[in-house]
């Protein structure tokens, strides 16, 4: 079976070299063994050789017994600068991926970074990613700078990703309120996977999700935890006029549309999920090289489930594939 992790990450080195340089308002200490620490609210990512050597990376792959990786920049992202470095920032970002997937395109694909502090630079730095660097989807950040993504400003974004069918993966970043999860590294542990649940309970009660069809979501770390919810968004919306106003149908039936990547190991939270949204909605994702991501238990973890054969080709690969045309 072709295996493909659609949710991993990657610092390109030209970015790190960038805020070390700066301005930047991320804050760069090292530890021990000289890897950069990036730090921002509520947590730290330590950047580990598999970050930033896509050389070693490859290497990683092939030993592991996965295909291909799609590469994402993650948090802190570059929204968290200025506007003008923001958008200086994602141009370096998305043209250091790109290089990669047309050097290495056996082993690599990407999603670009848009500018999200700036609307209408994302705009732009979403065409050039699609019609000049050959990008066929976009990772966004669960919130920008505490800015929902649902918020109109971002509508213009989403009437160009409509037209193009772009995929949008939406990846965690530090919530509103991050200061209660500083201790126990709570922050990533439980404020991620919420915010990502609260992006898209967002996304579909604003009526972003019906009003732009075109779009293919996927979330992150399973959806956090809005397939377990996603009864309650229902009687929200039978009980509460305003949770009607801006859809014509109960949430639930918009969350079977979403694609999910398998970051969460148990298998009975797989098992659940694609009993839930069905086989052809879900990609198969490690978080490496994060210290609670895992190549191995991407896959021993869909091994696990009592599915067929066809069933598991499609998660650990065939999904992914046909999504970004692969």
């Amino acid at each position: 079976m072709k295996m493909i992790d659609f949710h991993n990450h990657f610092y390109p080195p030209e970015y790190l070299e960038a805020i070390q340089i700066g301005p930047s308002n991320v804050k760069i200490t090292f530890d021990a063994d000289n890897n950069p620490l990036l730090h921002y609210p509520g947590d730290y990512n330590i950047v580990v050789r598999g970050h930033r050597d896509i050389e070693y990376r490859a290497e990683v792959l092939e030993k592991a017994g996965v295909d291909k990786q799609i590469l994402t920049f993650t948090t802190p992202g570059t929204h968290v600068e200025s506007p003008a470095r923001s958008v200086e920032l994602a141009r370096l970002v998305n043209n250091s991926l790109s290089k990669i997937m047309n050097e290495r395109r056996d082993r690599f694909s990407a999603l670009a970074t848009l500018p999200l502090n700036d609307p209408v630079a994302s705009v732009v730095e979403f065409e050039r990613a699609f019609n000049e660097l050959g990008f066929k989807g976009v990772m966004l950040h669960s919130n920008i700078n505490g800015t929902a993504l649902s918020e109109q400003r971002f509508w213009p974004l989403y009437e160009k990703a409509d037209d193009l069918r772009a995929v949008f993966y939406i990846h965690p970043s530090f919530p509103v309120g991050v200061e209660a999860m500083t201790d126990y590294r709570l922050m990533p542990l439980v404020g991620f996977p919420f915010e990502t649940t609260l992006a898209a309970a967002k996304l579909v009660f604003s009526g972003v999700v019906e009003k732009y069809p075109g779009i293919r979501w996927v979330l992150g770390h399973l959806g956090g935890a809005i397939l377990y919810l996603a009864e309650r968004l229902d009687r929200g919306y039978f009980a509460f006029e305003e949770c009607r106003a801006n859809i014509s149908k109960p949430p639930s039936e918009y969350l079977k549309e979403f694609y999910y990547d398998s970051v969460n190991f148990d298998p009975h939270a797989l098992k659940f999920a694609i009993s839930f949204a069905g086989e052809s909605q879900f990609v198969a994702g490690s978080d490496y090289p994060h210290k609670i991501g895992s190549l191995e238990m991407m896959v021993s973890s869909i091994e696990e489930l009592d599915i067929p054969e066809d069933t598991k080709a499609k998660i650990y690969g065939e999904n992914a594939a046909r999504l970004l045309e692969l």
